[in-house]
């Protein structure tokens, strides 16, 4: 996996969380950097630590169906996807307090993270070097979550649902890119 594919991951892995951070500066009355921070350091952290779990997970079975990843890896980031876009239309559920405590914050960061968790199955079949990898999508998702804090508090709810909906399509074209290429019908 290229580093600019890694990128794509990264940002389509964060959409998620970078939604929900919208939504938490939405509900600052005046935002607060330790407070974004927070956030970010939360939702950074766990988009991190569940793919690093789901390539431990992975590593354990990848011998076994090596001649199929390619399209494991396709449907789960498919799946991702579809769910995120899905979610896109959907009401808004989280976010609505300024609360950057740990219950709360680890609820919506393991919520934002669940499908880091398949992502990093995936990354075992591709054999990625994964601790750059997942260092890479925590840092990614950090800084995307501070920006988040500071446009729900300067703009207001209007972008969530775009943030998640291109997240989801992200997700869903690296998961073709990855069957196309393992059929041989991309080469790049």
């Amino acid at each position: 996996m290229s580093l600019t594919e890694l990128f794509v991951l990264a940002v389509g892995l964060s959409m998620d969380a970078f939604a929900v951070a919208i939504c938490k500066g939405l509900s600052m009355k005046r935002m607060s950097w330790k407070k974004a921070a927070v956030v970010g350091l939360y939702f950074g952290g766990f988009q991190a630590g569940m793919p690093l779990i789901g390539y431990f997970l992975g590593v354990q079975f990848r011998e076994y169906i090596t001649a199929f990843d390619h399209w494991i890896a396709f449907i789960l980031l498919t799946l991702i996807g579809a769910n995120m876009i899905r979610e896109s239309f959907g009401k808004e559920e989280e976010g609505g307090s300024d609360s950057v405590g740990f219950k709360e914050m680890s609820v919506l960061a393991l919520a934002t993270s669940i499908d880091a968790l398949a992502v990093g199955v995936t990354l075992a079949f591709l054999k990625v070097d994964i601790v750059p990898a997942v260092s890479f999508i925590g840092v990614i998702t950090f800084t995307l979550s501070l920006i988040g804090v500071k446009i729900g508090n300067l703009f207001g709810n209007r972008w969530k649902s775009k943030a998640e909906f291109a997240g989801g399509a992200i997700l869903i074209l690296i998961g073709l890119k990855i069957l196309l290429e393992h059929l041989g019908v991309l080469t790049f």
